[in-house]
């Protein structure tokens, strides 16, 4: 790819994401995309099949590594389970709410079939990414330290009351107080821990 189409493609990204995070996903059109970027449409379409073939690049490419090395930062499987998944916690915490177009891609995967058709094209298997997670779980499961449940479960129990929580992190930061601080943060992680024990 020549350089100036190079250029173009970064504008276009970071373009996308700065819409995401300002006006978020649902205001962005690749009509907005264009015009902010100082393009025609018919560019966009050229590397883009549509605004989910741009989200799911945008995922793969622009948010999943990033994230991936932000959770995993000092974090390894064999440590205490308690230790781990506050680890966990707060690396997920500091990442998503310094990078909030990531949080809202994150988000709409959840929601919609995005993550597996990004999956799917990349021919990324379940496990391929945050594989010291599952390690660290399977292993706490093993010991008998946390309840025996499916993978998507502990997904479930770990992940969602955190997404939520960041939820109520934006929705926070135009009201006159914050509520949640990374002390509200570990009084809800313990909670989160503690229903995992055995």
């Amino acid at each position: 790819m020549r350089p100036k189409n190079l250029a173009k493609e970064q504008a276009i990204r970071t373009i996308a994401l700065q819409i995401i995070a300002e006006e978020g996903l649902e205001n962005l059109s690749m009509q907005k995309l264009a015009k902010a970027a100082g393009i025609s449409p018919r560019t966009i379409y050229i590397k883009y099949e549509n605004k989910e073939d741009l989200l799911i690049k945008l995922y793969i490419e622009e948010v999943l590594g990033d994230y991936e090395k932000a959770l995993l930062e000092n974090f390894h499987s064999e440590m205490d389970f308690a230790e781990g998944i506050k680890k966990i916690w707060l690396n997920s915490f500091r990442y998503l709410s310094a990078n909030r177009h990531a949080f809202a891609l994150i988000l709409y995967g959840k929601s919609s079939p995005l993550l597996n058709r990004a999956y799917q094209q990349k021919n990324i298997a379940e496990g391929d990414y945050f594989k010291p997670i599952r390690s660290f779980l399977e292993l706490n499961k093993v010991r008998g330290i946390i309840t025996d449940f499916p993978h998507d479960v502990y997904r479930a129990l770990l992940f969602s009351p955190l997404f939520d929580l960041v939820t109520e992190y934006f929705d926070h930061m135009d009201r006159p107080r914050q509520i949640i601080t990374e002390q509200t943060l570990a009084s809800c992680c313990e909670a989160v821990i503690k229903g995992m024990l055995i």
